[in-house]
């Protein structure tokens, strides 16, 4: 697509967007994050010319070597991927914005160990696993609550900005709803949350719909015809 297109097609994602929070409250706000993980940076740098701020990715490598490399743009960098405990200060050296996915209690310990050996705080959003797949990580819905309080407790140098989860891996919307309606009554029980971050380029309507204001959109937004 030249610039006009993908201008045109990114204006036709934002009025998507615009439709469905308008159903839930038009105070309802929702942030996109654009998920970069399979774009070079000369994409990321095209769609920040017309407009997106916030770009995410699912590996610390890749995240890195693109902000390295779009050093010179105001971007806002979010980690939305698994993190291994190995990575956790390369992580750091970027600076992110959010890491999206505290999938456990070890990793948001290690994280809090090298913050605060760095004298740094992280934004953080901690990842439930609301459609109980193996294939997905998170904490079980039953036991997020407590854990979550017992991260905020003890990791006081990841500020902990509400959920994150992934929509059920199925063609059965019913069943995709059920899971962020489950993922939206827990944050609604958080303490000072302000984030619920769930909804992908296949089901970000109805994630909004069950409450989410924040959507990360990958292949929708990079389309390349």
């Amino acid at each position: 697509m030249n610039t006009i297109e993908q201008k045109r097609h990114f204006d036709t994602i934002i009025e998507r967007i615009e439709h469905a929070r308008i159903r839930v409250s038009e105070h309802h706000i929702v942030k996109i994050v654009a998920a970069s993980k399979y774009v070079d940076a000369q994409a990321i740098a095209d769609l920040y010319a017309i407009g997106q701020r916030a770009f995410g990715e699912n590996k610390v490598q890749d995240l890195h070597t693109k902000a390295n490399l779009l050093e010179e743009l105001p971007l806002e960098w979010h980690f939305i991927g698994t993190l291994q405990k190995n990575k956790i200060n390369q992580l750091l050296s970027v600076r992110p914005q959010m890491i999206h996915s505290i999938d456990s209690l070890e990793l948001a310990h290690a994280l809090q160990e090298r913050l605060e050996r760095e004298s740094m705080t992280l934004r953080a959003l901690v990842q439930v696993n609301s459609a109980y797949e193996a294939t997905k990580s998170g904490f079980r819905p039953e036991e997020f609550l407590d854990c979550y309080a017992q991260i905020a407790e003890q990791c006081p140098n990841l500020h902990l900005q509400g959920i994150m989860s992934i929509g059920a891996h199925t063609d059965d919307t019913t069943i995709v709803q059920k899971s962020f309606e489950t993922t939206h009554s827990l944050f609604e029980r958080l303490p000072s949350a302000t984030t619920c971050s769930m909804g992908m380029s296949g089901d970000f309507e109805l994630a909004i719909k069950c409450g989410s204001n924040l959507v990360r959109l990958g292949s929708i937004l990079f389309k390349k015809s």
